[in-house]
């Protein structure tokens, strides 16, 4: 992260309505340029125009897409759905995001709205199939329990809500109508920095089916806006205009195709500064599918620790190379960890596609699902080789997820790991499910359980592996109890929490 006299604030920017504009997350620009693969514009047609470079008439490409972006309005019971929640700011700039929010003698975005939480919710969204599908950023709809899909010739329509996905910002909703005008999707791959690119929404909530144009600036950003550990944030940056009350809209290439959804912006003021973000639409595309298939994501994991290489940290390995991803750890029992991927190897390309940061890694492998076989070519110890890698879910298996929000386990509101052999003959138990992270949930809201504390049974029953946890959960009812310890006591400690969803 790298800061200078400002730190941007980046805003989600589906908090559409004058009033319903809320702060996402606040958290810094990383400033590492990445290097794109070419895509040649197709639609754009230039005119003249004396003295200075030929620009893009934008108007086939705008009439193509608008159509199929859509106006989102969230309602919980009788009243809207507050999008105005605060979040936790970094260290250091709590005077800076309470400011935003009217804390501390301020008022949010500049004045003129007291600091009041306001109780309309709205964003836009894209028709991706002709039978009723719509992407949509999940922050746009969480939440929600009435949801009004507005389409560009005023007709209203009450959407389902198929699934939701955190890691990525995005959900997927469905009304109900056929011969809809459903947008074509883009390679997202093939988007190259410079090339031109509209931005179609509803900006601030009211502005419906506003077209905006702009450059790509960069790819692959990860600007930490996502709370859930396995987020994937590798964004398109462009410069088109992008405000609140657009996030979930679409982002398009000359051809009138998609190739990313708007998400949020980075801006000192709550408007649009310069810099906009968006999913691409490579990465929607799967996680739509597995909603639509699964009703959630199946994602799959390498299983391990890593960093971006650059020309420092080559040096201190002692490398020749300075361009590629780190592995600094494996985790027991993953992915990689089967594979024989070792700490210090470095990542270079996967499945012949060149991977020089994180972000790319990330998504690249957040496109495949469990049981899928990537081959990673590394570097190590001076030489270079392909590693064939089976990956696997977050509960160390190939299988399919089920959807959670209505399993116990999901609401226990925790990052659950299996303990290696090693560090069971260590702790001197036989099995045992290690609590990494506590978010919220049933722990955090029923119990006084610390980060740390080693599951060894649920109820009566001895578990192994994360997936003995979710299999004991499955189908419990009333109270139920976790036994265990923590590393450095010999105390056994029990915690008991509900099963109903209240």
């Amino acid at each position: 992260m790298i800061m200078k006299k400002w730190l941007p604030v980046f805003l989600i920017a589906a908090m559409g309505g004058a009033v319903s504009i809320g702060l996402y997350k606040l958290a810094g620009l990383d400033q590492k340029q990445i290097v794109l693969q070419e895509q040649v514009p197709g639609m754009g047609r230039l005119t003249d125009f004396p003295g200075a470079p030929a620009p893009f008439d934008f108007t086939a490409p705008a009439e193509k897409s608008t159509p199929s972006v859509v106006h989102i309005r969230s309602t919980m019971g009788n009243e809207r759905v507050t999008q105005n929640r605060r979040r936790q700011a970094p260290e250091g700039l709590e005077d800076l995001f309470g400011d935003l929010f009217g804390g501390g003698g301020g008022q949010p975005f500049g004045g003129g709205v007291q600091p009041r939480a306001p109780r309309e919710g709205a964003g836009s969204g894209v028709i991706i199939a002709a039978d009723g599908y719509i992407v949509t950023n999940n922050h746009v709809i969480e939440d929600a329990s009435e949801i009004t899909v507005t389409l560009t010739d005023k007709r209203e329509y009450k959407a389902k809500l198929v699934g939701t996905d955190p890691t990525t910002d995005i959900a997927l909703l469905k009304i109900e109508e056929q011969d809809l005008p459903a947008m074509a999707f883009a390679n997202s791959d093939n988007v190259k920095v410079g090339q031109w690119v509209l931005a179609v929404g509803n900006p601030f909530g009211y502005l419906y089916s506003t077209v905006t144009s702009g450059i790509v600036s960069a790819k692959g950003r990860n600007i930490r806006i996502l709370s859930d550990s396995l987020s994937i944030e590798s964004f398109i940056q462009t410069d088109a205009a992008v405000n609140p009350g657009n996030s979930g809209g679409a982002l398009v290439d000359v051809d009138g195709n998609l190739i990313g959804i708007n998400t949020a912006i980075a801006s000192q003021t709550g408007t649009f500064a310069g810099y906009s973000f968006a999913v691409p639409v490579n990465l929607v595309k799967k996680v739509t599918e597995d909603l639509r298939k699964f009703g959630t994501v199946q994602r799959a994991l390498l299983g391990v620790n890593i960093l971006d290489l650059n020309a420092k940290l080559a040096k201190e390995l002692n490398l020749k190379i300075s361009e590629g991803v780190v592995v600094g750890g494996v985790r027991a029992g993953s992915s990689a960890d089967a594979a024989g991927i070792e700490k210090s190897d470095v990542i270079t390309k996967i499945d012949g596609q060149t991977v020089r940061s994180v972000a790319e890694l990330q998504e690249m492998i957040g496109r495949k699902r469990p049981g899928d076989q990537v081959t990673l070519h590394i570097y190590r110890d001076g030489n270079q080789q392909d590693v064939k890698v089976t990956l696997k879910n977050r509960d160390g298996s190939t299988g399919v997820v089920k959807r959670e929000e209505k399993s116990v386990f999901n609401a226990l509101g925790v990052e659950l790991e299996t303990i290696s052999a090693g560090d069971q003959a260590k702790l001197g138990i036989n099995g045992g499910v290690r609590v990494k992270k506590i978010m919220n949930g049933k722990m955090r809201n029923q119990t006084e359980m610390r980060e740390g504390f080693i599951i060894t049974k649920v109820g009566n029953k001895l578990v192994k592996s994360v997936e003995d946890v979710r299999r004991q959960l499955d189908g419990a009812t009333g109270g139920v109890m976790l036994e265990g310890k923590y590393p450095n006591s010999n105390e056994s400690f029990y915690y008991a929490f509900g099963t109903d969803n209240e």
